[in-house]
């Protein structure tokens, strides 16, 4: 059992539901990242998704592609990033990491290269936005031997045959999109979330987690109610903007931001 896929089942049997935050890896500074996934962990997080900068990241948002500019200002590198999470590893061997970002910079530094690198440095899983599942046979497998969960994306538009064969690739869990459009583009419709997902759990055993349109503690918990676990992106990214030129106030202010969503979906479980 991965670290993610264990921590899942400890969240379903206690009747609690996962918190996920991203944020992405050398935004506002490099120096910072390692600092601000412990902030997410005290705030509640139960997973972090840990974004890889790119200069192209197609599936996100002015949000988060503000952000990867930022962290590229830097030199922020796939290699780095896979430090980052060494150096959070020195003082936290529970919570799981994912790394979610596209496939070139995986490709340019070698995909068995990368893998290897990944899992010794504590990586669980790997989100990959541009590799379709029918594309990821020769890379998935690397992520799985050495203990990774590859992780895919769910759309409102994906169909029945593609939703079981994208189960058949992933592990730990799939990641639902919420909405027709980028990171940040637009509100949750929770009702339409709710019939998805139900419908999801019908097709596949593994836990939906639910991206896109997750802004405060009231989406959360709504979200919360009818999947296994939030995944918060847009709205943390945008707070690492507007605090990025005060670490001490960066950090209370992910903690103020995520915390309530926390206490938000603790409170389905009373």
């Amino acid at each position: 059992m991965s670290r993610i896929e264990g921590v899942l089942k400890s969240l379903k049997d206690q009747g609690r539901k996962a918190l996920i935050p991203y944020i992405t890896a050398g935004d506002p500074h490099p120096d910072q990242t390692v600092n601000l996934m412990h902030t997410l962990v005290k705030a509640g997080a139960d997973i972090i998704e840990l974004g890889v900068p790119f200069s192209d990241p197609m599936a996100d948002g002015p949000v988060i592609q503000l952000a990867c500019e930022r962290a590229l200002k830097h030199n922020t590198s796939l290699r780095q990033v896979v430090e980052m999470v060494r150096a959070f590893r020195n003082s936290d061997t529970t919570t799981p990491v994912v790394l979610m970002g596209y496939l070139n910079p995986m490709e340019a530094m070698g995909y068995e290269a990368f893998a290897d690198a990944a899992a010794e440095a504590g990586v669980d899983g790997v989100l990959t936005v541009d590799l379709p599942p029918e594309e990821a046979g020769e890379v998935a497998p690397l992520f799985s031997q050495r203990g990774m969960d590859p992780i895919f994306l769910l759309a409102p538009t994906t169909t029945d045959d593609r939703i079981k064969a994208i189960s058949e690739h992933s592990s730990g869990y799939v990641y639902y999109v919420s909405i027709k459009g980028v990171t940040g583009s637009a509100t949750i419709n929770v009702e339409e979330v709710a019939e998805k997902v139900a419908h999801i759990h019908e097709l596949t055993a593994l836990p939906v987690g639910v991206g896109f349109g997750i802004r405060n503690a009231e989406t959360a918990g709504a979200i919360g109610k009818v999947s296994d676990g939030v995944i918060v992106g847009s709205v943390l990214v945008d707070t690492i903007a507007r605090h990025q030129a005060d670490p001490e106030a960066l950090n209370k202010a992910l903690f103020d931001l995520l915390h309530p969503m926390r206490e938000a979906l603790d409170s389905l479980a009373r």
